[in-house]
């Protein structure tokens, strides 16, 4: 109590620098975001793109640190754990809304412990099937699974990802029954799709346009609301059977908890002016995925919400936290 009343004192007497001045001066070393999967995937690319042009905003390092394991919980700890001074970021994606709901014990409460900065992107989800499937249409799906209950397999980079809540998703809105068969990550997921062993999944527009345009397999639906400019003759769910239907994967950028107002403030807007840069844009929209950088508070409420949706989604599916 001391201690804090002695740094008021210093902060009115312009000894000890205020937030907002603290603020105007970050960064004044090198700083690290954190991503809480393996090199290589959407995570991973994004945080690599960001890095690199927020290495040229601030004239400092930034270095992308990967931390998988856990169902993103190891990198998301180390973040919370962090001091709250904006020079350790975590750039985590679906995961960080459906762990509450997923894991018995999270060492770390995700409301509490984290600060949201912004939202980098947002992309879709590709409903496709197996060639062999005699549907060319949602609802050509949706009255072949009605006819054969639980009959129909779709499947998932494993459970409770973007990939499973999807598909619970569409399962709930469509009145349909169709078995769920996860897999230990999306590749292993589509190779069993491309070979027939599953019917249906929903997955990522870079890994499935080129499957796609082979004829390997066919496109019913994207989960956004609204159909890409990149690729316009796929209609999305809702518009092809399931009005309402929207499931996103998205990625986001948090702080420690108790990372002051105004430095979220200042590397949030640093952050949306390199979303906005018109090479950035184009290189996240060659894979289907939507530069954002939106403001704190709004994707603060994206978060509360996102983590409502995947609770239902998940108890609705009756996954068990583990």
């Amino acid at each position: 109590m001391i201690f804090r009343c002695m740094v008021c004192v210093l902060t009115v007497a312009g000894l000890v620098p205020a937030p907002g001045a603290l603020a105007q001066k970050f960064p004044e070393k090198a700083v690290r975001i954190v991503v809480p999967f393996a090199a290589g995937g959407g995570t991973d690319i994004i945080a690599r793109i960001m890095a690199q042009k927020l290495s040229d905003e601030w004239g400092r390092n930034v270095v992308v640190d990967n931390r998988p394991g856990g169902g993103t919980v190891i990198g998301s700890e180390l973040v919370a754990r962090s001091t709250p001074d904006g020079y350790t970021l975590l750039l985590t994606a679906n995961p960080h809304s459906s762990n509450p709901a997923l894991v018995a014990k999270l060492p770390y409460d995700t409301a509490r412990d984290f600060s949201t900065v912004t939202m980098t992107a947002a992309a879709p989800l590709l409903l496709v099937v197996h060639p062999t499937l005699p549907v060319r249409t949602v609802q050509e799906l949706i009255a072949h699974a009605k006819a054969r209950p639980n009959l129909l397999t779709y499947a998932s980079s494993g459970n409770g990802g973007p990939q499973h809540l999807a598909g619970e998703l569409l399962k709930y809105m469509a009145g349909v029954a169709i078995l769920h068969v996860p897999y230990k990550g999306s590749a292993p997921a589509l190779t069993d799709l491309l070979g027939g062993q599953v019917q249906l999944a929903f997955t990522s527009l870079l890994a499935g346009l080129p499957h796609i345009k082979a004829g390997k397999l066919l496109a019913l639906g994207l989960t956004s609301s609204k159909r890409l400019e990149t690729n316009p003759e796929i209609p999305t769910v809702a518009e092809a059977g399931v009005p309402g239907f929207e499931y996103l994967t998205w990625y986001g950028v948090f702080a420690p908890g108790g990372t002051s107002g105004p430095l979220v403030a200042k590397i949030q807007q640093d952050m949306a002016r390199v979303l906005a840069s018109p090479d950035v844009k184009e290189r996240l929209a060659r894979d289907g995925v939507q530069a954002v950088g939106n403001k704190p508070d709004e994707f603060a409420s994206f978060i509360k919400k996102e983590i409502e949706k995947a609770t239902q989604l998940i108890r609705m599916a009756g996954i068990k936290p583990g």
